[in-house]
């Protein structure tokens, strides 16, 4: 499924989105739009400029992170897992029906993973980056997903939608109920939905 065009320019400015974003952990009812995610996927790994170049930095473009929606409450789209492929700013269905409780119990039953309209799941696959930097390329792992994390909640902001990362999850067992290879670890989890 092609996602709609990200916008590039937007009504809150960069300064605007940093004084008002917050972990947001309760959501109000509501679907999150097809627009709204094609625009919180372009910020996390949105292919930006020549080269491939994304909109979150990566050690030495490596680009190990993958991107997911698991959509639940979102108009356009049934739920689902859904894997996001940047160079043609499209979706590509994974997995249908609804998973968001279950992903709440892996979770360690918090409530903002099962409340949320999508949640956006970013993993990485290590070996891309620590091919070329050894060992190190562990560290540079951490900061990618870190990156790509932030331009996700501050985009949030800028749409007037809620979000929190997560980072308290069983990562075996989400990455067994969204069907990852082994060399592929969940790293964080961005529940978002409607303030």
């Amino acid at each position: 499924m092609r996602l709609p065009e990200p916008r590039q320019r937007g009504e809150v400015s960069l300064e605007e989105a940093l004084t008002r974003r917050r972990s947001t952990r309760a959501f109000g009812p509501g679907p999150v739009t097809v627009d709204e995610i094609s625009q919180l996927l372009w910020a996390a790994q949105g292919i930006t400029g020549e080269n491939g170049f994304r909109a979150a930095p990566s050690g030495g473009a490596t680009y190990p992170l993958e991107t997911y929606v698991v959509a639940g409450d979102a108009d356009g789209l049934e739920p689902g897992l859904y894997h996001y492929e940047p160079a043609t700013h499209s979706l590509t269905l994974v997995k249908s029906g609804e998973m968001r409780a279950e992903l709440s119990e892996a979770a360690l039953g918090q409530p903002c993973v099962r409340n949320a309209a999508v949640i956006i799941v970013l993993s990485a696959v290590y070996e891309r980056t620590t091919e070329r930097y050894g060992d190190r390329g562990k560290m540079y792992v951490h900061m990618d997903v870190g990156h790509a994390a932030e331009n996700v909640l501050l985009q949030a902001t800028a749409l007037g939608l809620g979000a929190v990362p997560v980072g308290a999850f069983r990562t075996k067992t989400i990455g067994s109920m969204l069907g990852f290879p082994e060399t592929e670890l969940p790293m964080y989890l961005l529940p978002v939905g409607r303030l």
